[in-house]
C-alpha cells in the first residue's frame, strides 16, 4: 500500500447516524493509521429532530463535507456506502460509487429487496464492491462446526425491516439458502420459519427491545450449540474491510449476498401474508 496515507469517503442518507459516527475510527485502528476517513457526502440533513446537520456532523467529526458525490469520490481512495437504516436508497447512492473503479463498501442491507439488490448488481461496473452483516465475524459463528445441522433457532431484536439481516446472514452461514417461508405474528415482530427440505428448517424470532442476539443449533446426531454473538465482531469486521480496501478481493462473494437477499425479500412477503408459504428465488 506504500507509506502514503489512504482516504476513505462516506456517502450517506443521512450522516448523523451510529454506522458513520463510529466508521471512521473503525477504520483508523483496524489500519494502524494508514487509511483515514477524510470525505463525507450526505442526501440529506438527518430527519430526526434530535440530530445534528450533515455540515454540524462534519465539523464535529473533522470531516470535510464534499458538495457532491462526484467530489468525494473523486478525492478518495476507496468508498464506503453506507444508509443503514434506509436500504431503499442504496440503489441510487450506489450508482455512482459502483461505476468510479474504486473499492467499495455496501453498508447492510445491501438492497430494499432482489430487484433492486440485482440492479445494483448489474449496473456496477469495473468495481470491487461487498456488503456484509458485521455478525459474520463473530468469532463463535466462525468456529461452529456447520455440517450435520439439523435445525436452528436465530433470536434477535428490533423490527424485520432493519435488523433480519443480522440474523438471515449467520443463517445463510450455517444452513445455506432455504426453499420456503411462512410468517406468523405482525409485521413489526415476526416468527418466521424457513425450511430447508428433508426435515431441516430454521426459526427466526424478533423481539423489540434490547433483546441481543442468540441463535441455537441442533444437529442430526442429537448434539446441540449455542452462539451468544458476544465478541468484539465489529473490531473483526473492520480488519477484513481495511484488507479488502488494500486488495480489492472482497471475501464475501455477491451470490451470497443475493441468495441471502432472496431468503429476506421472500420472507418480507411472508410477513405480508402471514400463513401463507412463500417460495424463495
Amino acid at each position: 500500500m506504500g507509506s502514503k496515507m489512504k482516504k476513505v469517503g462516506l456517502i450517506d442518507y443521512y450522516l448523523h447516524e451510529w454506522h458513520a459516527d463510529n466508521m471512521p475510527g473503525w477504520i483508523f485502528e483496524a489500519s494502524g493509521g494508514k487509511m483515514k476517513v477524510c470525505y463525507a457526502w450526505g442526501e440529506i440533513d438527518s430527519p430526526i429532530e434530535e440530530r445534528i446537520s450533515n455540515r454540524e456532523w462534519a465539523e464535529k467529526n473533522d470531516i470535510e463535507l464534499c458538495a457532491t458525490q462526484e467530489e468525494l469520490i473523486e478525492k478518495s481512495d476507496y468508498l464506503v456506502v453506507l444508509s443503514p437504516d434506509n436500504a431503499e436508497r442504496h440503489e441510487d447512492l450506489c450508482k455512482l460509487p459502483l461505476a468510479s473503479g474504486k473499492s467499495t463498501y455496501v453498508d447492510k442491507t445491501f438492497a430494499a429487496g432482489l430487484d433492486d439488490a440485482k440492479r445494483i448488481v448489474a449496473n456496477a461496473n469495473n468495481t470491487s464492491f461487498f456488503s456484509t452483516s458485521a455478525l459474520r465475524y463473530d468469532t463463535e459463528l466462525q468456529s461452529v462446526e456447520k455440517a450435520g445441522i439439523e435445525a436452528v433457532d436465530c433470536r434477535g431484536p428490533g423490527q424485520f425491516e432493519t435488523y433480519s439481516i443480522h440474523m438471515l446472514e449467520p443463517l445463510y452461514i450455517l444452513m445455506g439458502k432455504a426453499k420456503r417461508v411462512l410468517a406468523l405474528g405482525g409485521s413489526s415482530s415476526p416468527t418466521l420459519l424457513y425450511d430447508y427440505g428433508q426435515n431441516r428448517r430454521a426459526v427466526l424470532g424478533f423481539f423489540e427491545g434490547n433483546a441481543g442476539f442468540s441463535t441455537a443449533i441442533r444437529y442430526e446426531d442429537g448434539s446441540d450449540s449455542v452462539v451468544t454473538f458476544k465478541s468484539d465482531f465489529f473490531k473483526a469486521f473492520a480488519l477484513d474491510l481495511v484488507r479488502f480496501f488494500e486488495t480489492g478481493k472482497p471475501s464475501v462473494s455477491i451470490k451470497d449476498t443475493l441468495e441471502i437477499m432472496s431468503m429476506l425479500d421472500a420472507g418480507r412477503k411472508a410477513t405480508e401474508d402471514c400463513g401463507v408459504w412463500m417460495s424463495i428465488e
